[in-house]
């Protein structure tokens, strides 16, 4: 019987030095961050009797008893995005929070079938990478959404998307509120059952993957692809002081 012909697993395209092979060893943490974590939320809706707000604070109030450190952006305010430079204080407040944060929940009422304007305003001001620094990647998401109507998952599903975009990482649980005027009292408070207890659930597991992530972050989120446009970079850079250097 002749011997089964071995595959050819060579690598001829790739950069051996810039190609780190993943480690279970480096995820371990020596130092491991004891501040609380710092969770940001945003809701989508400017309406008096917000239900997509009333979720947010409870939420907050939740995150809260868990022993996170929670900021919720008011987003009145804010203008419309690229119609006025970053260095507005509506922009620059929530870009600073961005970066203040391990976590985000977003929280968008489902308008026409999706995530609302006011909601995707905010997002869309938070830039992929600003001067080096990427303000959402790598940090940990939960997605909710309130609906005047039956359950429905459109604005959670589009969220989920937008979370993969901006390079974060989007918890498995999250919740849907239907007939949000039925699940909440005259004062705001959510009221309890199975919707209520989903949320526990969705803020629970937020604040588990927060703790376990945002010590690994910068491990998990270093990329082959970057690593080797830096190198090239750098040797580029080299190269100009030489030639320099050279003419002097």
């Amino acid at each position: 019987m002749p011997e089964p012909t071995l595959p050819d697993l060579s690598l001829p395209n790739i950069s051996e030095a810039q190609l780190d092979v993943p480690d279970i060893g480096k995820l371990n943490v020596t130092a491991a961050s004891t501040h609380p974590p710092r969770i940001l939320l945003l809701y989508g809706s400017l309406r008096e009797r917000s239900y997509s707000r009333f979720l947010t604070l409870e939420a907050e109030r939740i995150l809260r008893r868990f022993g996170a450190e929670t900021r919720i952006f008011d987003p009145r305010d804010l203008p419309v995005v690229d119609s006025v430079s970053p260095d507005h204080p509506k922009v620059a407040e929530l870009r600073d929070l961005s970066l203040w944060s391990e976590g985000h929940v977003w929280c968008s009422p489902e308008r026409h079938g999706a995530v609302t304007g006011i909601l995707k305003n905010q997002i869309d001001w938070l830039p992929l990478e600003s001067r080096g620094v990427r303000p959402t990647q790598g940090r940990t998401l939960a997605v909710m959404q309130v609906s005047g109507g039956s359950q429905s998952f459109n604005a959670v599903n589009t969220l989920r998307l937008l979370g993969r975009w901006m390079r974060m990482v989007t918890i498995p649980n999250q919740s849907s509120v239907p007939k949000a005027y039925e699940q909440f009292d005259e004062a705001g408070r959510m009221k309890p059952g199975p919707l209520y207890d989903r949320v526990v659930d969705v803020m629970e597991e937020l604040v588990k993957f927060t703790l376990l992530l945002r010590d690994r972050s910068g491990y998990l989120t270093d990329r082959y692809s970057e690593r080797k446009e830096r190198a090239a970079k750098e040797k580029a850079a080299d190269l100009a002081v030489l030639s320099g250097a050279a003419t002097d």
